[in-house]
């Protein structure tokens, strides 16, 4: 008896060992290859604001994007997507989706595109990741950890969030469930992509809050539930309009390469009428404009159609920045109207419209505390619960499932819409 306990501990350690070198080697390779992904956008982003003509080359871009796409025989809709249905169902993921998405994504940036960069992160880590796992013959479970582990490590490596990145990897696949299994290497593959992204020069996002309430009391919390649950329906409304956007200009204009053409030509044009750059790119100077308090009551309408025209034509690069675009943008010009300061409501709107687009609440208040310090925790948790609970069952990634309904423990075992 003694003998098979020593057995099963020493089995134990093994398993450990090997996940801790699974999980450094991911750690590294996935942070190097995402600090070079963050140089190389923060290039595209200079060059796009020393060079406004390569606004009108956008068109073009999306159609050698559509056209590298499918030269490599990847379908140019799939992104985040596939990612998750690998993870779940452990299909295998090309190694070249690393670099297209990587040399896609800048161009798209580079020439003005409304997209962010995480969630080409996710997909970079991923496909990296995944054929690590392929080289080292791991079983079927043992490769959906270790697809996990290059996710959140590229999340980690590019926003500087190394345990939201992680919670993320494990919370965004399969609502209601986690693989709690992946929770170790996942965190340790996080921090080691987040520390060499830091040592290569990378940054670590943080924003400083103003007028954060020091006290709670009745009248807060009326104000919060509310906030709340306008921003549960904001949610809803970013990924209707995210999804019909794009496939009404496909069913439209059914060519692709016409198709990311015109909706590179609509997303220019709007952007000369309306005389500003702060909609191409991912818009992180206007999250920091946000948070200190300023924005524009349209912003974030503006952002959301750019950016559903953008992604939901073929453009690559990613949704989540976009999305704390749209919360950030919404909270600081909509926060007076519940009595809340707009840089507070600038912070709880991010955070919020962020868990309801993804439907990942823990994710979403670590996100809160990494990104503000910790600042009145537990009043982010409040919005973002409700904001969670009230967004339905709508989703940016139409391959993540739910498998817990949000109302009751009730097994339903849906995709978002």
């Amino acid at each position: 008896m003694e003998w098979e306990y020593w057995k099963k501990q020493a089995k134990n350690a093994l398993i450990f060992a090997r996940w801790c070198v699974f999980a450094v080697v991911i750690g590294v390779v996935v942070g190097v290859t995402g600090t070079a992904f963050h140089h190389a956008l923060d290039w595209a982003g200079r060059m796009r604001e020393q060079h406004g003509w390569l606004l009108y080359l956008l068109p073009l871009a999306g159609v050698f994007i559509a056209f590298w796409y499918k030269k490599s025989e990847m379908p140019l809709e799939r992104g985040t997507n596939f990612i998750l249905t690998s993870v779940r169902e452990n299909h295998p993921v090309r190694l070249r989706l690393a670099p297209s998405i990587f040399v896609t994504s800048v161009l798209t940036h580079l020439c003005g595109g409304s997209a962010g960069r995480e969630g080409a992160a996710l997909q970079l880590g991923g496909s990296i990741s995944g054929n690590i796992g392929h080289w080292m013959r791991l079983d079927d479970r043992d490769s959906r950890t270790i697809t996990m582990c290059g996710m959140a490590a590229g999340f980690a490596a590019l926003f500087g969030t190394p345990l939201a990145a992680t919670v993320f990897a494990m919370e965004v696949i399969s609502v209601g469930v986690m693989y709690y299994a992946a929770l170790f290497p996942c965190v340790l593959a996080s921090l080691i992509a987040h520390g060499v992204a830091v040592a290569l020069g990378g940054e670590t996002t943080r924003f400083a809050l103003h007028a954060v309430p020091d006290r709670l009391d009745a009248a807060l919390v009326a104000r919060l539930v509310l906030f709340g649950v306008v921003c549960a329906v904001l949610s809803a409304v970013v990924c209707i309009l995210f999804h019909q956007i794009g496939r009404f200009l496909k069913r439209r204009i059914p060519n692709q390469y016409i198709c990311i053409a015109a909706g590179g030509a609509a997303v220019a044009a709007v952007s000369l009428l309306l005389g500003t750059r702060d909609y191409n790119g991912a818009g992180m100077a206007v999250i920091e404009r946000a948070i200190a308090g300023e924005a524009h009551y349209t912003a974030f309408f503006i952002k959301l159609v750019l950016t559903a025209i953008t992604i939901g034509v073929g453009y690559k690069g990613g949704e989540i920045v976009p999305v704390l675009f749209i919360g950030a943008t919404f909270g600081a010009a909509y926060g007076g109207l519940f009595g809340l300061a707009p840089s507070f409501a600038a912070g709880l709107g991010m955070t919020a419209v962020f868990c309801g687009v993804t439907n990942s609440p823990l994710t979403s208040i670590l996100l809160a505390y990494e990104l503000f310090g910790g600042q009145s925790l537990g009043l982010f948790a409040l919005v973002i619960s409700i904001a969670y609970m009230l967004s339905g069952y709508y989703g940016l990634y139409s391959e993540q499932k739910i498998l817990y309904s949000k109302m009751r423990p009730q097994f339903i075992d849906r995709k978002t819409k």
